[in-house]
């Protein structure tokens, strides 16, 4: 598998994992691991809240980037409240919103 950022993948499988996230990376699911169940940021949220408010794409491909299943990337949305983007689609995305009922 190639990897052109610099973190280092281990296959298993046929589903990458993170072993070692980038510091920027590290920083984003720091936070992104903190909103609860039925509680949704921004990327832009997510951004300052990393003291880097204007780094909110570079929030989003960290978070395209997420293999772990404890960093619940789903409850990160786009400011103008469209759900963005998700690796299982947006319907599973919106789906999970619901359950979890941070959406209707």
């Amino acid at each position: 598998m190639k990897n052109h950022s610099n973190t280092k993948l281990k296959k298993r499988s046929g589903i990458p994992k993170f072993r070692t996230p980038s510091p920027f990376q590290a920083r984003v699911f720091a936070v992104v691991k903190k909103i609860p169940r039925g509680k949704v940021l921004t990327y832009k949220e997510v951004a300052q809240k990393i003291g880097s408010p204007k780094a909110y794409r570079a929030v989003g491909n960290a978070l395209n980037k997420n293999y772990n299943k404890d960093v619940p990337c789903h409850r990160v949305i786009k400011s103008d409240g469209t759900l963005g983007g998700f690796r299982d689609g947006t319907l599973a995305k919106a789906k999970i919103l619901k359950k979890e009922g941070a959406i209707k």
